[in-house]
């Protein structure tokens, strides 16, 4: 039985050599990213900090937050190397402190998370964007486990679906949530056919009220 912590097992994941899922930015990051309003950013589970640099060299001011310092540390190196700098804040999703109306765009790029957490998780997303705010996610759904690719836990019970996200964000008005099959390549652990949802939400302007647009629904 492995009695590793979380943290630990991702601290010995980041001891390999560098970097375990590549040092280019999420493709479907680099897809919407124009979407994000300029303003202060939150990367979460950020690992090494491939998206993170990205997002602080498009000129955001970016907090990585994620459970491993091994990984954070290699993130502040990618971010000397790329010649941007990123905060970088050691923490548990579960009990972090996403603030209240604070961030430009918030970003879960494979932040899988057991279900029971995940309601209280995107709750807090959601509250801590600014009005006009925007939240991008891509994670692996269920029917990825039937699928060749490398990717994502192993168990149906932290990968989302896109129904339970469209329910999962009060608030947020939906352009889209949609399940996708697409070709990944990102390092030794995100490669091959893969099954993932992709969400980009964003945080009606205050009065307004927040409702799906062009929401794919799959």
């Amino acid at each position: 039985m492995d009695i590793r912590t979380p943290a630990e097992l991702w601290n010995e994941r980041y001891t390999e050599p560098f970097a375990s899922y590549g040092t280019e930015p999420n493709d479907y990051l680099r897809e919407v990213a124009d979407r994000i309003p300029a303003g202060p950013v939150l990367c979460l589970a950020e690992g090494e900090g491939r998206n993170a640099v990205y997002l602080a060299g498009r000129g955001h001011p970016v907090t990585a937050v994620d459970l491993s310092e091994v990984g954070l540390a290699n993130a502040r190196k990618l971010a000397a190397r790329q010649g941007v700098t990123l905060d970088t804040v050691v923490a548990d999703l579960t009990t972090y402190d996403f603030g209240d109306t604070h961030w430009s765009g918030i970003i879960s790029i494979w932040a899988h998370m057991p279900s029971a957490a995940r309601p209280a998780l995107h709750a807090a997303c959601a509250r801590a964007l600014r009005p006009g705010g925007v939240f991008v996610l891509e994670a692996y759904t269920p029917r990825h486990l039937d699928r060749p690719g490398v990717g994502g836990p192993p168990v149906a019970d932290a990968l989302p679906t896109p129904a339970e996200l469209r329910r999962a964000l009060p608030g947020l008005r939906l352009e889209h949530c949609r399940e996708v099959d697409r070709e990944i390549s990102e390092g030794k652990y995100h490669h091959g056919p893969s099954t993932t949802v992709q969400v980009l939400a964003f945080k009606p302007p205050a009065g307004a009220a927040g409702q799906d647009s062009r929401d794919d629904r799959r």
